[in-house]
């Protein structure tokens, strides 16, 4: 499939569309600014395309589901894979890079980080490791994003659509405990994620969004070893352009940047 021209307005669909809404996002009035220019509209393809390793859904489940603004079961973090290091965040500053490309180049291999020693585990208490205590940042753009079992959002971002495409994965975690001490910077960034999208939630499968959405994002890096076997996170369409399975997991910045 050609992602590569997905800013077009002949761009091709990604496979198993079952509805479509379009987003208007509000624009954040800043003091003593020019009236702003018209807000611009992105087209929701939603899709019965899910994670390799989650239930297929029907199409028709998913398009009922649409026809009513979709919230969150929760907000709260309902899993248990690595829950120590997803609701954490990386010590020292936030490293900014230009593209996604750039920050990608940065990352230790897959291979490298499957085989490392002490194996990274992927129970409750598995914490971060040395490689995962980064904090990054980096604009980029909003292919799709989904929401999964545990209520983290799964989001797929890309290089900008003009440009041959390379995505990765980045998680909005769900909310840990309010003493947590990264509580306050995960719903930070969660509210921001939900205050775009409006009603428009992503449910249990894949939204995608045309033009992918222009966005500053950033958190702390995250080293997926619960899916290091098996078919890798993404949905089918995007999943060919994800070159890893490290993450931004938990997002702490997340800003529309139109």
């Amino acid at each position: 499939m050609a992602i590569q021209d997905a800013h077009g307005a002949g761009a091709p669909k990604p496979s198993s569309v079952v509805a479509e809404d379009v987003l208007t996002p509000r624009r954040r009035a800043r003091a003593g600014a020019a009236a702003a220019a018209p807000a611009p509209t992105f087209k929701i393809l939603v899709t019965n395309q899910v994670d390799p390793y989650d239930r297929p859904l029907s199409s028709a489940a998913i398009a009922a589901l649409s026809a009513q603004p979709f919230a969150p079961v929760s907000d709260n973090f309902a899993g248990t894979k690595r829950k120590a290091a997803k609701l954490s965040t990386a010590g020292g500053p936030m490293k900014s890079f230009a593209d996604l490309n750039a920050l990608i180049a940065t990352f230790p291999s897959d291979s490298k980080m499957i085989n490392r020693k002490p194996k990274i585990k992927d129970d409750a208490t598995s914490d971060r490791v040395a490689e995962e205590k980064r904090n990054v940042s980096v604009s980029a753009f909003l292919y799709a994003a989904s929401r999964e079992a545990d209520n983290d959002f799964h989001l797929i971002i890309g290089t900008d659509p003009n440009a041959a495409l390379v995505c990765m994965t980045m998680e909005i975690s769900a909310l840990p405990s309010k003493n947590a001490a990264s509580f306050d910077r995960i719903k930070k960034a969660r509210d921001a994620f939900k205050t775009l999208l409006g009603g428009k939630l992503p449910g249990l499968s894949y939204h995608f969004y045309r033009p992918p959405i222009p966005v500053k994002i950033g958190g702390s890096l995250f080293f997926d070893i619960t899916h290091a076997a098996g078919g890798h996170p993404g949905p089918q369409d995007l999943r060919p352009h994800i070159p890893t399975i490290m993450e931004v997991h938990p997002v702490t910045k997340f800003e529309f940047t139109p």
